[in-house]
């Protein structure tokens, strides 16, 4: 064969590694998150806070406030478990590249560029947690913790997303389905998420 039929091959070849290495990636993160709610409550949560800053009645928002603290807690529950579930998980299987092109199997190849899913999930088990309202809080306060809590889920999906396929393909979903930047959502997490997001991913 010839040099462009060889580039050919191996391109394909690529191709079918690659996607053979997403879905296990689908599959794995998939079969902790099943039997959680953290998708659920991550929408009802995010879609919940623009009902409540769009309520004009006082009780009636006041009421949806007090709602979506529950819902907070609960997600907070319950991505401790998927964290804790997930640590489970052998190690070269929980690798995430940090390199431009996340070609197939390079996570394990060059470990020194990667991040590990495990400690990943676990901060932003803990980032949750700590962007939880506490109770009688003024509204103000609770908007501004809504806000932030908006961005800690948003990069939590993107975290998700880049474990399962590329960080590019990661920060496309989230443009196009949330219109908002992965340099924004990174701007507007709490200060101690950012700082240990970067350590993980290597920027820090």
């Amino acid at each position: 064969m010839d040099f462009f039929t060889w580039i050919i091959v191996g391109s394909i070849a690529v191709y079918v590694l690659q996607g053979i290495e997403h879905r296990r990636r689908v599959r794995l993160l998939g079969a902790h998150l099943a039997p959680t709610q953290v998708e659920k409550l991550m929408g009802g949560l995010i879609e919940g806070y623009m009902r409540a800053l769009d309520e004009k009645d006082v009780e009636r928002r006041q009421q949806v406030w007090d709602i979506l603290s529950n819902s907070e807690k609960t997600l907070a529950d319950q991505l401790q478990r998927l964290a804790t579930s997930f640590s489970q998980e052998n190690a070269q299987d929980t690798r995430v590249s940090t390199l431009p092109l996340a070609l197939p199997y390079f996570d394990r190849l060059i470990p020194s560029h990667t991040f590990d899913m495990r400690e990943a999930l676990k901060m932003h088990a803990k980032a949750v947690r700590d962007a939880c309202a506490p109770e009688d809080v003024d509204l103000e306060t609770r908007k501004r913790m809504a806000f932030t809590m908006t961005a800690e889920l948003l990069l939590l999906q993107h975290t998700c997303h880049w474990f399962c396929k590329t960080r590019t393909i990661a920060s496309m979903r989230l443009m196009a389905r949330q219109k908002t930047s992965y340099e924004q959502v990174m701007k507007s997490v709490s200060a101690s998420t950012l700082s240990a997001y970067q350590r993980l991913i290597g920027k820090g």
